[in-house]
């Protein structure tokens, strides 16, 4: 059936091919915990959130452009199909994004931006192609900042990552992005599977950490926590509050929508796969030291990895008013106490705190929800 002229081209359900595409992104998230693992210092953690900050504005601007335009024709297809080709360039490239004038990372960037504003103009819906034209400039000098950046190399080229990165996330105060329009079943849906795909990047961390390793009680402690506190995670995000999200954005006026959204799944989404780098990062370092005292770096890793998780959830939450967050508050706060436990006494000690903090917080704000719904 033929659309009426300016109805919105959107998506209802994630389509195979965007999962295929995902599978290819969460390649960088095992890049980007490959470089912090191997430089776990405030330089390595610098370098991992300039880098994710441009990487995932522009995922998340290909979640946006098939909420936006179905990848349901051929010609939607090999386009998109190249853009998951220019994704998969800058993983390869991140290990050597800083070394300088390597132009491979800078070129890709610009082929993944300049894909997404062509077929994101194919659009029949007039008010987004006007969001579109406003929002291109901004990529364009965004992408060019960053192949600058690759090529300078040095102090220089850190501040043009940063102005880069801050260009991209300031955009949407800027311009404003009013004029997109947002399917909330196929946007939830769609953000929700990148998250549980970066999930399994902390299962990963494990297997590659126990390469070489025997396969004895220490192994085994830290594998199975380190599987507890990712299912923790999981829970954390997937609890219920996924089918309450798209219950909460739908409940949004659309002219307001977008705005709300770029704040929930952007801003808010970047802090927790940013915590799920930092978590996994640490635990590929403890699945071979499970009984060793870890030094400050990597206490920090697994402690602060999920603080800045569940931080990014609240705000995520809180934006969409999806309920109670005082004890995952309160969780956050108290895994960074657990530091400590990692320069006295060991990672599974640690890791032990962690996973005990994570199931009081839930099992505590599972009971009060059942709490609150019997008073009502």
């Amino acid at each position: 059936m033929a659309r009426p002229p300016g109805q919105a081209e959107q998506a209802e359900r994630v389509s195979t091919l965007e999962l295929f595409f995902d599978l290819v992104f969460v390649f960088t998230i095992t890049q980007l915990t490959a470089v912090l693992s191997d430089d776990p210092t405030p330089r390595g953690l610098l370098r991992v959130v300039l880098m994710l900050g441009v990487i995932y504005w522009m995922y998340d601007g290909y979640a946006w452009l098939t909420n936006a335009v179905a990848a349901d024709r051929a010609a939607r297809r090999v386009v998109l199909l190249g853009g998951m080709a220019g994704f998969l360039v800058l993983a390869l490239t991140i290990p050597e994004a800083f070394s300088g004038g390597d132009l491979a990372f800078g070129l890709a960037y610009l082929m993944v931006v300049g894909i997404h504003a062509g077929l994101y103009s194919r659009t029949t819906v007039t008010h987004t192609v006007r969001s579109l034209v406003r929002l291109a400039p901004f990529n364009l000098a965004s992408a060019l900042l960053v192949l600058a950046a690759v090529v300078a190399g040095g102090p220089a080229g850190y501040l043009l990552w940063a102005a880069a990165f801050a260009l991209e996330w300031v955009t949407p105060l800027v311009t404003g992005i009013g004029g997109f329009r947002i399917a909330p079943a196929h946007f939830v849906e769609r953000h929700g599977l990148v998250v549980i795909i970066a999930l399994g990047e902390s299962v990963v961390a494990i297997g590659i950490g126990a390469s070489g390793q025997p396969v004895d009680l220490a192994l085994i402690s830290v594998a199975v926590l380190g599987l507890l506190l990712a299912a923790c995670l999981w829970w954390t995000y997937f609890g219920g509050d996924d089918s309450r999200a798209e219950r909460a954005l739908a409940g949004v006026p659309e002219d307001r929508r977008a705005a709300v959204a770029v704040r929930a799944f952007g801003y808010w989404h970047l802090a927790i796969l940013l915590g799920i780098i930092v978590l996994a990062a640490g635990l590929k370092h403890a699945i071979g030291h499970a009984f060793d005292r870890l030094d400050l770096a990597h206490a920090l890793l697994l402690a602060g990895g999920i603080a800045v998780f569940l931080a990014g959830d609240v705000g995520f939450r809180r934006t969409l008013r999806l309920g109670p967050d005082r004890f995952r508050v309160a969780a956050a706060v108290l895994c960074l106490a657990t530091i400590p436990l990692g320069l006295k006494a060991s990672a599974v000690f640690q890791l032990s705190f962690l996973g005990i903090v994570l199931c009081g917080a839930l099992a505590a704000e599972y009971a009060d929800t059942r709490s609150r719904g019997r008073q009502n």
